[in-house]
């Protein structure tokens, strides 16, 4: 005979999120200002993620950061089909951010411009990244 548990499974569950309240980056100046929350938090998270080499910093985890710098020396095809997989993975590891889509490249002598959207729960945003290669 099995033992019975409890019904709470079957009971009405309410998701309830966290605020993402954290410090505002003045980027221009290289200064903290203010906070900020919502969107612009998950704006400046994707900035953050994306300007972090992964595996380089012993600060943060190994699961924060694009692996991008590797890419360097390899041909436009490769980098295409690595860029996108790579970004999609290191934004996702934030759970605020639910999908990441639209990727358009531009190819511009030993570079390669990455232009994508971020779907998140407050919202979406154009992101970019431009990729030495």
């Amino acid at each position: 005979m099995l033992p019975v548990t409890g019904d709470i499974l079957q009971k009405n569950l309410k998701i309830v999120y966290k605020p993402s309240k954290t410090f505002r980056l003045d980027t221009d100046q290289k200064r903290i200002v203010d906070m900020t929350d919502g969107l612009e938090a998950i704006r400046q998270s994707v900035y953050c993620i994306l300007n972090t080499e992964r595996f380089e910093w012993l600060i943060y985890s190994w699961n924060y950061g694009t692996e991008l710098n590797d890419l360097f020396g390899k041909s436009a095809g490769f980098v295409k089909a690595k860029v996108k997989k790579r970004i999609r993975e290191a934004l996702k590891q934030d759970d605020r951010i639910t999908e990441v889509n639209s990727f358009s490249f531009e190819m511009s002598k030993r570079s390669l411009h990455v232009t994508f959207t971020v779907h998140s729960l407050w919202g979406e945003i154009e992101a970019e990244k431009e990729v030495k290669i």
